[in-house]
């Protein structure tokens, strides 16, 4: 880590506490085995490991068994809903707010109740001035802004990070979530992304769009003696609540950062959906 970042993240995250970032227990320092400066920040360990590992498992992974990694609809909305609040107490409730930078599946890692917290805020950037619309040049830290899939396209024209960029990375967070494709999938060439992917899918082909295992999940809920009325009007009700989350996660991925939802407004729609989830029977720990 570099110096510069480092001290960004320490500035950043030694005077925030809320449910859903991680918690940094101590900062150390001292040489490595080349006698080189060696600095760390140690957070709360995080028993299920980060987003990523569950919504691409490989064999790499060292969280358990591979076949178990299986997010249900409620767990998705939840983990989704505590990010969204994470990300509005740092644009709105900081006494300095800050910007995140670099929201990505794996900087959201999972405690032992699947409770989304988070964490890597070495590109953090506090925002500044009357309208906290920019960002001071002299804070923070320097170097890249953001991850390529995820940092909004105006940082790659050399725009000032903003909310609205935040809002942005947590649209194509979103977005891969319940498709279950990676931003930089093979898919994805040739101007089409997986904001217009989704765009161009809504409303028709909602179910080809979803991840499998959210399909399969649903088939599991609907027993063979089901009444027929009910399972006509439970299916509708689940493609709803699925087109209520691609609809918000592609307003908050446009290209114009004035056309993106606030997060705030992405929180209320959230609790919404799961509102309705509820109403089927579908629990978190299904």
């Amino acid at each position: 880590m570099k110096y510069l970042s480092f001290i960004a993240e320490c500035d950043a995250v030694k005077n925030i506490k809320h449910r859903n970032l991680l918690k940094i227990l101590t900062v150390c320092s001292s040489s490595d085995y080349q006698g080189s400066d060696f600095k760390a920040l140690v957070y709360e360990f995080m028993d299920n490991g980060s987003l990523e590992e569950w919504l691409h498992p490989n064999a790499s992974s060292s969280h358990g068994n591979e076949l178990s990694k299986r997010l249900n609809f409620v767990q998705r909305i939840n983990i989704a809903i505590g990010v969204a609040s994470a990300l509005d107490y740092l644009h709105h409730q900081c006494h300095i707010p800050i910007v995140h930078c670099d929201l990505k599946l794996s900087n959201i890692l999972l405690d032992a109740e699947m409770v989304a917290h988070v964490g890597d805020f070495g590109l953090a950037k506090f925002l500044v001035g009357s309208s906290l619309d920019s960002v001071a040049n002299q804070m923070s830290s320097a170097g890249l802004r953001g991850t390529i899939g995820y940092a909004p396209p105006e940082y790659a024209m050399g725009c000032e990070v903003s909310r609205e960029g935040d809002v942005y990375s947590y649209g194509i967070l979103l977005l891969e979530m319940f498709t279950g494709l990676s931003p930089i999938d093979n898919t994805f060439r040739d101007n089409l992304t997986l904001h217009s992917y989704v765009a161009k899918a809504l409303p028709e082909q909602v179910l080809e769009i979803t991840d499998n295992i959210l399909l399969q999940e649903r088939k599991s809920h609907l027993g063979q003696y089901s009444p027929l009325r009910w399972l006509s009007k439970s299916d509708g009700i689940f493609q709803e609540c699925l087109l209520m989350v691609y609809n918000i996660g592609v307003a908050c991925s446009y290209e114009v950062p004035e056309r993106r939802m606030s997060i705030s407004g992405v929180a209320n729609k959230l609790h919404q959906i799961r509102e309705k989830l509820f109403s089927l029977g579908l629990h978190g720990q299904d």
